[in-house]
């Protein structure tokens, strides 16, 4: 997914958040189905979901996004994350489950529900 599809779908939609979520339903799919062994391979998936972190990343840097400042930061940190750590599943040095879990949670915030956490699961 390039940031100039993930950009041309945000305008063509009412809401953003749905575009979103749906990014992250997809790209989460493709590394249940690589982690098992099925589907995608483990590098498309990886490519998938570094994509639409590094979109989400470059439109958290524009100066035009209504996120709280904090926010945007926040997310531009995890993309960073996701770049450095699906190297190392690249390498088998990682699973790919922190990615997995990095995703439900964005798509749990994203859906206006709380994530479970240790202490609610």
């Amino acid at each position: 997914m390039s940031y100039e599809a993930y950009a041309k779908s945000q305008r063509t939609t009412s809401d953003a958040r749905d575009v979103e979520y749906r990014a992250f339903v997809t790209s989460t799919r493709a590394l249940i189905a690589a982690g098992e062994g099925e589907g995608a391979n483990l590098a498309e998936a990886l490519h998938i979901n570094r994509s639409l972190w590094e979109a989400l990343a470059a439109d958290c840097a524009n100066t035009t996004n209504q996120l709280p400042v904090e926010t945007r930061a926040q997310i531009i940190g995890l993309s960073r994350w996701v770049s450095t750590y699906s190297r190392k599943v690249l390498r088998s040095q990682e699973s790919v489950d922190a990615l997995i879990d990095v995703n439900r949670i964005m798509m749990d915030g994203l859906a206006g529900r709380e994530a479970a956490t240790p202490e609610t699961a």
